[in-house]
């Protein structure tokens, strides 16, 4: 019981110690955007005619570090991922090992992409038909802290959406899941999906399908490529068991 108590605390040390790491690291991303936010500011307003509204001293704090929170969370991502590595690698075979660690970079690149698609291409589309909607009607005037959140929660949930399929791919290569399993899972997993779609778009039908169709494709994509590693898997572990 001691030894098992030992190990659990050696444990627990290692976790604290990954942690302070990850916050270490996002503390010091915060710190370099903070310094560049002005400019992160007036790059992410460009194309807006006349300036954004504050209705309070505190709402230009609070927008800069919104907006360092999130360059800050996207820069730490590897760092992130290589500590969850560093503390789960005993645990893993050699081979496992080395699999887990190529998967690092591939989850920063796929944050960006997710994060570009839904700034670049879902945002200006659903921001240019809620304005259509209000032409005419209403005399619009966007505070910044609306604004950036609306911004923000139609971006940065694509980019952990979006490593969907690298994430599928990485626990198909461990066996902790196959294709089969994501299939009987499909109707769950659209439910789930279209959940989270309605929560982070505006209230408004073309919005919902806007976002539901590309993860919808994600998922489907996923269960593809659960199905090349599963094969692949399959093929490697078939002379094995022949030697054995």
């Amino acid at each position: 019981m001691e030894n098992k108590d030992l190990h659990l605390i050696e444990h627990l040390e290692e976790l604290r110690q990954r942690i302070i790491k990850i916050l270490l690291a996002f503390i010091i991303f915060f710190v370099g955007a903070f310094i560049f936010v002005q400019d992160i500011y007036h790059w992410l307003i460009r194309d807006l005619d006349g300036k954004l509204a504050v209705l309070g001293p505190s709402d230009i704090l609070w927008v800069y570090m919104m907006l360092s929170g999130v360059f800050a969370i996207a820069a730490a991502i590897p760092v992130i991922a290589y500590q969850t590595w560093k503390f789960i690698a005993p645990a893993l075979t050699k081979d496992e090992s080395k699999v887990t660690l190529r998967f690092i970079p591939g989850l920063f690149i796929l944050f960006i992409i997710g994060i570009s698609f839904g700034y670049f291409v879902l945002f200006p589309i659903v921001l240019g038909f809620l304005m259509k909607m209000s032409a005419g009607q209403f005399e619009t005037m966007f505070t910044a802290d609306k604004y950036f959140g609306f911004m923000i929660n139609l971006s940065l949930p694509f980019g952990f959406l979006f490593e969907m399929p690298l994430v599928v791919m990485f626990l198909t290569r461990l066996g902790i899941l196959n294709p089969m399993r994501l299939a009987k899972a499909r109707k769950l997993s659209y439910f789930v999906l279209v959940v989270v779609s309605i929560l982070i778009t505006p209230p408004d039908f073309i919005s919902d399908i806007l976002v539901i169709v590309p993860l919808l494709l994600l998922y489907e994509l996923s269960v593809s490529i659960s199905k090349i590693v599963y094969k692949k898997r399959l093929a490697t572990m078939e002379p094995n068991l022949e030697a054995s």
